[in-house]
């Protein structure tokens, strides 16, 4: 089985590579590459980027700023990621849109439900942006939002790690991994797969996730094609 329209989502920490802060050019590019080979294979791709490379308005709130003005200044960060990947992609030659959800105009489109999913059936990379544009929600939200406004048969979750595990796989040697798991046992072991907010609004919606390792080269194009990589989140 292979998905025909797909929202990935990526961490801003997952742009930075080997940095401690910022964009990797080599990361990005890298990412580009991934994305034209399933561009390429007629996958409908759309994106949603994270700005914790940049800002986080949780750590911002935690040092005395306002967390209103925080999660503001986090969603401009997602906007400078989103203005990232969307020349890595053009640089690669694959046609992309940039779409926020707070209006700036010059650089993006504002999102418009149609107008993305017209992009998406004429082959274009639609990169969402800004989150939802409400304050006290993360980009994972906006993630299942897009996905379920856009009719995405999946998400795909790119991390650092190959999937879901009982523990976290970088602190407990011990841990193991899950090749699917179901909804209700994410929410009853208490996993980190999202945060919560995000998590049930896929689950009422019924919204498949399969969280796996961007980082390794072909693993994007093989979650596509239905090859079992990483771990299936589901009913």
């Amino acid at each position: 089985m292979s998905y025909k329209r797909i929202l990935l989502k990526l961490s801003g920490e997952a742009l930075m590579g080997e940095r401690q802060y910022g964009i990797d050019p080599k990361r990005l590019a890298e990412y580009a590459d991934q994305i034209k080979t399933i561009v390429a294979m007629g996958t409908e791709v759309a994106i949603v980027i994270g700005g914790g490379n940049i800002f986080r308005g949780v750590a911002g709130a935690s040092n005395g700023m306002d967390r209103v003005q925080g999660d503001y200044m986090g969603m401009l960060a997602t906007a400078i990621n989103g203005l990232a990947l969307q020349s890595a992609l053009e640089d690669a030659d694959v046609p992309t849109r940039l779409q926020t959800a707070i209006k700036m105009e010059q650089v993006a489109e504002p999102f418009i439900k149609r107008k993305a999913v017209r992009h998406l059936e004429k082959g274009r990379v639609v990169i969402f942006a800004g989150g939802t544009g409400n304050p006290y929600f993360t980009t994972d939200t906006a993630a299942v939002l897009r996905a379920i406004e856009i009719g995405a048969e999946v998400i795909l979750k790119g991390t650092r790690v190959d999937g879901i595990y009982t523990a976290d796989p970088e602190k407990d040697p011990t841990a193991t991994k899950y090749d699917t798991i179901s909804y209700k046992d994410v929410i009853r072991k208490d996993l980190k797969v999202m945060d919560m907010t995000a998590f049930t609004l896929s689950q009422e919606n019924e919204l498949k996730i399969v969280v796996f390792d961007m980082n390794t080269d072909g693993n994007l194009e093989k979650v596509v094609s239905g090859e079992k990589i990483g771990t299936i989140v589901d009913k």
